[in-house]
């Protein structure tokens, strides 16, 4: 963060990156994402982070659609 001395703005920087295919994608998959975290956003009502980036607070049960293949590639990736 910086300040710019003539208008003592504050910038900020962001630099997450958003790792999102096209919008409405990941409404369709069910994601990977730690299972602790899942369990404790779905009773606080939080919003976890999916392997592929997605952001989201869980609500609806995974198993009624398929498994989102970023997410797989790199969860199998990780368990090689």
């Amino acid at each position: 963060m910086s300040t710019t001395p003539e208008t003592g703005t504050l910038i900020e920087e962001r630099t997450d990156t958003d790792y999102r295919m096209d919008e409405g994608d990941h409404e369709r998959f069910s994601h990977y994402a730690p299972k602790d975290k899942i369990l404790s956003a779905m009773v606080e009502g939080t919003p976890v982070r999916a392997l592929c980036g997605k952001v989201w607070v869980p609500s609806r049960d995974p198993q009624r659609f398929p498994v989102c293949p970023e997410c797989k590639e790199i969860y199998e990736a990780l368990n090689d």
